[in-house]
């Protein structure tokens, strides 16, 4: 009994898109998982997170933003909007990973994870709005997010790598290193995720006539608790980059070391001025941005210290012996 064709079955059989189509669908699905870090975060600098009022209606009446919302209700309704697009993004290069020869198997299974984790993000965004901005939640929403841009990552990567197992480039200390470096980024944005939960930005000036809560710690603490991550940070990246010189590691990893040493120390700099200048919503976005390409930057290290080979299909018996014929 044949097995039954699944839609992306019948679409393979027409469709083989090209290694390069498949890193493109990757890198396109990576781009907007950043633009919707960004313009969530501007939906919360422009203080239109209760711009639409319920949710997944716009409002009780409306599933699209009324007259009476004004500009709020246009810029929370257009960040949802934007959820459409990536979910298209996402579709591409699923699909493309399904429809390339050979079937890049890997590849659609992150394509799915994407697909799951912005459907999750999407459940999460609608409980933001019906808690009235909860800082928790709100701070589940955007780490949330930056979990998809791991995954987003780890898509483009894999689509221009093979599908072989992995083969370390550097003794397994030197990786090690490279991990921990993940993880402090990690806490970084978590820290930083605390300090916007704390700090000047509720994403609305009122819910049901209350003042939007915000985490009950003091926000001076919480900014000194994420600077001092950031110095964490600063230090693992510069040991890292004297390890990879040390141990010769290639040169992408050694280039992507710079890269995020050069990505942190930017974000530091807009991050001190962002304090001492009362955290302007344009340096507001400016970091949100920065913390996306930092987390990036760092993912992207651990990557370039393995390699991938192309695995070649093996020929079917009936071929072989027709060639040796």
């Amino acid at each position: 009994m044949s097995g039954v064709l699944t839609p992306s079955a019948l679409l393979a059989k027409r469709w083989h898109p090209s290694a390069e189509t498949v890193r493109r669908a990757a890198l396109a699905a990576l781009v907007m998982s950043v633009v919707i870090v960004v313009t969530g975060g501007a939906v919360r600098l422009t203080a239109s997170g209760l711009g639409c009022s319920t949710w997944p209606k716009c409002t009780d009446e409306s599933l699209t933003p009324t007259a009476e919302m004004g500009v709020h209700g246009i810029i929370e309704f257009t960040n949802r909007m934007l959820t459409y697009v990536l979910c298209a993004a996402v579709a591409w290069v699923t699909l493309a990973g399904r429809c390339t020869k050979p079937w890049r198997r890997s590849v659609s299974r992150l394509g799915w994870a994407q697909f799951w984790l912005v459907m999750s993000n999407a459940v999460l965004g609608g409980i933001t709005v019906l808690t009235g901005l909860n800082p928790y939640i709100v701070g589940a929403h955007l780490i949330a997010a930056m979990g998809l841009v791991w995954v987003a990552v780890l898509t483009w990567e894999r689509a221009k790598e093979g599908d072989g197992e992995p083969e370390p480039l550097v003794p397994r200390p030197v990786r090690k290193l490279a991990d921990v470096l993940v993880v402090a980024m990690g806490l970084l944005v978590v820290a930083g995720t605390l300090v916007t939960g704390a700090g000047h930005h509720p994403g609305a000036s009122s819910s049901d006539g209350k003042p939007v809560a915000r985490i009950p710690v003091d926000y001076d603490r919480l900014a000194q608790l994420h600077t001092d991550f950031v110095f964490l940070a600063l230090g693992l990246s510069i040991a890292v980059l004297f390890t990879f010189a040390a141990v010769k590691a290639p040169k992408a990893a050694r280039r992507r070391a710079l890269e995020l040493l050069v990505l942190l120390l930017a974000q530091g700099l807009i991050g001190f001025v962002q304090y001492f200048s009362d955290a302007p919503e344009i340096l507001v976005g400016l970091h949100m941005l920065g913390a996306a390409l930092v987390w990036i930057a760092a993912l992207r290290v651990p990557l370039a210290l393995r390699h991938r080979p192309v695995v070649t299909a093996p020929v079917p018996a009936a071929a072989k012996a027709l060639q040796d014929a």
